[in-house]
């Protein structure tokens, strides 16, 4: 795939793109990830589902999604009408669920490439993430490998004990390119009350505070691999995004910064730009991975 900058929305952030169609310039992204989508409908987690942190947010969203009939039918059409790749993130709780919602995305037009998340719980091996073994991840890679002709992106879990394993695992299965990383695992407790802070316990940490943990696992990974490493995790300046780059990143995805401003990605593809003229840098590639 080849972007106009390498800037674009990290999964589940974003909804489906048509959500800020009137907020922001989507045209002048380097591509739009939809949120996740699954083989059937999914309602997502009981409320609360999101919970402010120190430099962070807490979600526990769920997943919730219309299901991949209802993108086909619905949110395929508009996509195929903008001039910007969409990259539509899928999920599922067994492989064949991943393989199902794969294949029927396959030649749908207005649908560029796949990013696959791992994160999900394998509701075979008692609700392990898929993406917490190598031998799970890369079974998962595989049989999405063997369902599409599509680019194949694989979004690897930073709650495992050594990220390189799993990201060699999925490239050796499959993987075009990888997203390092998803959120870190927390929760939060109401003291007075006495009860979490989310419905269901647990939930995903994303944000500034997660910046440095994703930074270090990319830097990690690209040299580690030979397909390109989508940086993301704490995404909030050009600055954050030049340093996911010099660590050997090829593009990036940015998050939690859109729910406070809308065009924080068209400022840092603005920075980015402003930063290479100011140092007389011809292309984004003469500083990736030089750290």
């Amino acid at each position: 795939m080849a972007l106009r900058n390498p800037v674009m929305p990290a999964s589940g952030t974003f909804g489906y793109g048509t959500e800020y169609a009137d907020l922001t310039d989507i045209g002048r992204l380097g591509a739009i990830v939809t949120k996740g989508i699954t083989a059937v409908p999914w309602e997502g987690n009981p409320q609360p589902r999101l919970w402010e942190t120190a430099s962070g947010v807490l979600n526990s969203i769920g997943l919730e999604n219309i299901g991949v009939e209802a993108a086909i039918a619905e949110k395929a059409p508009l996509w195929a009408s903008w001039q910007v790749p969409v990259i539509v993130n899928i999920a599922g709780h067994t492989i064949d669920e991943y393989a199902r919602v794969a294949g029927r995305l396959d030649g749908v037009p207005g649908v560029a490439a796949l990013e696959v998340n791992i994160s999900c719980p394998n509701v075979s091996e008692g609700g392990l993430e898929f993406g917490t073994r190598p031998e799970m991840a890369a079974a998962v890679t595989a049989a999405v490998r063997a369902a599409t002709s599509l680019p194949l992106i694989v979004k690897l879990s930073p709650n495992v004990t050594d990220i390189v394993a799993i990201a060699s695992a999925v490239v050796a299965s499959g993987a075009d390119a990888l997203c390092v990383i998803n959120t870190l695992r927390g929760t939060a407790i109401d003291i007075e009350r006495r009860v979490f802070r989310l419905g269901r316990m647990a939930g995903g940490l994303s944000g500034p505070a997660i910046k440095p943990v994703a930074l270090h696992m990319v830097h990690r990974v690209a040299h580690a691999v030979h397909v390109p490493v989508i940086g993301c995790g704490g995404i909030s300046t050009a600055e954050d995004a030049l340093e996911f780059i010099m660590a050997g990143a090829t593009a990036v995805q940015v998050g939690t910064a859109t729910f406070t401003d809308a065009g924080s990605m068209l400022a840092i593809v603005d920075g980015i730009e402003e930063y290479l003229s100011r140092h007389r840098i011809p292309a984004l590639a003469d500083i990736r991975g030089v750290l």
